[in-house]
């Protein structure tokens, strides 16, 4: 659901090669950082835990947009910007980490949503899918990320879907400030109630 109880149109894709471009793109529009070829590479063998968003045009729209032969015009008070057909508007890309015993944790590596969709319920059906993942599988333990220290909207966030700051690590970025950063944690199954 997005802003104001309505539904939005949105699917989720899997990250495969075909259409890796496209997380690729939205990792270059949304993030101040570059990612490595590891990081792709986690992002494919994690399977169902990176998803891209696809916003599917032709649905109602009420925040200045209409549809014209197939592509669809976004006003605002300074552009028009024309899009055709369907477009990606976020992603999440995890990765899944083997701990000592045999359980296993996510690292959300990124979750982001395009500017011009953000509050529409796009990031938290993101978040919600490897939620869900997650609590249907008995060996995955917990689910974590790295939050720039600054960054309150964030960390908001996270803390609706129960996470909690766990750590700080200072200096951990090298070309943004502040470069100090949280790790945020949701806890999973048996182990969230022995953190309570």
């Amino acid at each position: 659901m997005g802003a104001g109880g309505r539904e939005v149109p949105i699917t989720l894709d899997g990250v495969r090669e075909k259409n890796l471009m496209q997380l690729k793109k939205l990792n270059a529009a949304l993030f101040p950082v570059r990612y490595n070829d590891k990081y792709y590479a986690d992002a494919l063998a994690s399977g169902e835990f990176t998803k891209l968003a696809k916003w599917q045009c032709g649905g109602p729209f009420d925040f200045g947009a209409i549809k014209l032969s197939g592509t669809l015009y976004f006003m605002d008070s300074s552009r028009i910007v024309a899009y055709y057909s369907d477009i990606y508007v976020g992603a999440i890309a995890c990765r899944l980490e083997k701990k000592e015993g045999g359980s296993v944790r996510v690292y959300i590596m990124t979750l982001g949503v395009l500017a011009p969709y953000r509050g529409l319920g796009i990031g938290t059906k993101l978040l919600n899918h490897v939620i869900d993942l997650c609590s249907k599988q008995q060996n995955i333990s917990e689910i974590y990320l790295h939050v720039q220290t600054n960054n309150e909207d964030a960390i908001n966030f996270y803390k609706k879907f129960g996470f909690e700051i766990t750590d700080t690590i200072h200096n951990y970025y090298t070309n943004i400030t502040p470069p100090d950063c949280y790790i945020v944690t949701k806890f999973i199954g048996a182990q969230s109630q022995s953190k309570k």
